[in-house]
């Protein structure tokens, strides 16, 4: 019997890679793309998702989370009416004097693995894919995609489903640049992918996640489909 995978997809370029992986190690039939909404300014990422499942030919998953944020500040959530920092990660930090961006959304991660955990287990899967990556976890700016907190959650989702359930990101130790390079040989469709935080209809290119996603194609010799359009 072949084992099943519910993979945690935003429609970005880390979760697509994950799906694409996913799908060339169990199969597309034994996937589940889990997507949330969470009140994230940049919902134009779950338009991406659905396109991209679209492409590879599945359906996924939406969970609805945004009452567990209502009361949080980050400048990642609609409601707030903040602005998005511009720069990438390490010059925002050097900015605030502080390790943690104010994009971060409160434990996020955990959440979003907690509720995925327990959809998984309801689907009879026994992998959980999350996509946090390196340039995330530098100097703590997300403290929910470091190697202390995957290590921890893997093992709080292995223990609370008595081992019927484990943890993988594939990219923990990796940096964007890697994971692009793997996406790259999975052909992976990343004009179809959304990675800005800003919630407009063309990527604003100097957000830290734009400028991330941008080195990331550059440093594999190649251009961000999405300055092509």
């Amino acid at each position: 019997m072949s084992e099943k995978a519910v993979v945690l997809f935003s429609g970005g370029v880390d979760s697509t890679t994950c799906l694409a992986m996913a799908i060339e190690r169990y199969g597309k039939e034994n996937v589940v793309p889990l997507s949330i909404a969470y009140g994230q300014k940049h919902d134009r990422e779950l338009a991406s998702a659905k396109n991209v499942l679209a492409y590879y030919g599945m359906e996924g998953k939406t969970l609805h989370l945004e009452a567990v944020f209502a009361n949080s500040d980050s400048t990642l959530l609609g409601h707030t009416g903040e602005e998005i920092p511009k720069g990438t990660y390490e010059e925002q930090q050097r900015a605030s004097g502080k390790s943690v961006v104010s994009t971060y959304v409160p434990f996020r991660n955990g959440l979003f693995l907690s509720a995925a955990a327990s959809m998984a287990l309801s689907l009879g899967a026994s992998v959980l894919y999350y996509g946090a990556h390196a340039d995330d976890g530098a100097g703590n700016a997300y403290p929910d995609c470091t190697v202390p907190f995957y290590t921890a959650m893997g093992t709080a989702i292995s223990e609370g489903t008595g081992g019927e359930l484990r943890l993988e990101a594939p990219f923990i130790k990796a940096n964007k640049a890697d994971i692009v390079k793997e996406g790259l040989r999975l052909g992976v469709p990343y004009e179809l992918t959304w990675s800005c935080y800003e919630g407009q209809d063309e990527p604003c290119h100097v957000c830290g996640t734009c400028r991330d996603r941008e080195e990331a194609f550059r440093l594999n010799g190649t251009v961000d489909p999405l300055l092509k359009v």
